[in-house]
């Protein structure tokens, strides 16, 4: 049975995001990506950087589903088996990677997740690879958007434990587990994509 998911906005940030990841990722490795979700980001970044292992993982049964479905139906060879990964769990099922990759978690999930992204990360990454994330933040040297405002709203009004979070909040945490920003990139549709590194 297909269990294919489809996330709007996938395609619409891909290929902004992958750009940035063209300039970020290593040449080579493995690329563990938290939180994959629908699992589509992972089948065009695969298909995009065809040198590299992608391994997705989520949480979520349903998404791992997601996520194995489009694997099967139209993933390329260097496209993994997805595994259930809790980023907040004090156990990965992952060892090591080579980069790491994290889209609209952070905003989406209790803050214990951010804490366990950062703290796994220093767990699987050695020093000097790349740790990504995108998202909606709010930073104290831009504007928030109206939209990014309302949007916080909505996902407070869902979870409590949800919102967009303050971007020197999760540089302070980044810092506390060993990583320290390298650069900063702004890209449509009020979004920032965070390359840290150990």
């Amino acid at each position: 049975m297909d269990q294919r998911r489809h996330a709007p906005a996938t395609e619409r940030n891909r290929e902004p995001i992958a750009a940035c990841l063209a300039e970020i990722l290593p040449k080579t490795g493995l690329v563990l990506e938290i939180a994959s979700g629908s699992g589509e980001h992972a089948l065009y970044f695969a298909r995009r950087f065809p040198a590299l292992d992608w391994l997705p993982s989520d949480p979520d049964p349903d998404a791992i589903r997601s996520i194995a479905s489009w694997r099967e139906a139209e993933g390329p060879p260097n496209l993994r088996a997805p595994v259930a990964l809790d980023a907040s769990a004090a156990e990965w099922p992952v060892a090591s990677a080579d980069s790491m990759l994290c889209v609209n978690m952070v905003h989406i999930s209790p803050w214990a997740a951010t804490e366990g992204l950062f703290a796994g990360a220093a767990r699987v990454l050695s020093s000097g690879t790349p740790l990504i994330l995108y998202g909606p933040f709010i930073a104290e040297d831009i504007e928030t958007a109206p939209s990014n405002l309302q949007f916080d709203q909505s996902l407070r009004a869902r979870d409590a434990n949800w919102g967009l979070r303050d971007l020197a909040d999760v540089v302070d945490l980044a810092k506390g587990n060993g990583f320290e920003l390298a650069e900063r990139r702004e890209l449509p549709a009020n979004n920032l994509l965070l390359h840290f590194r150990a």
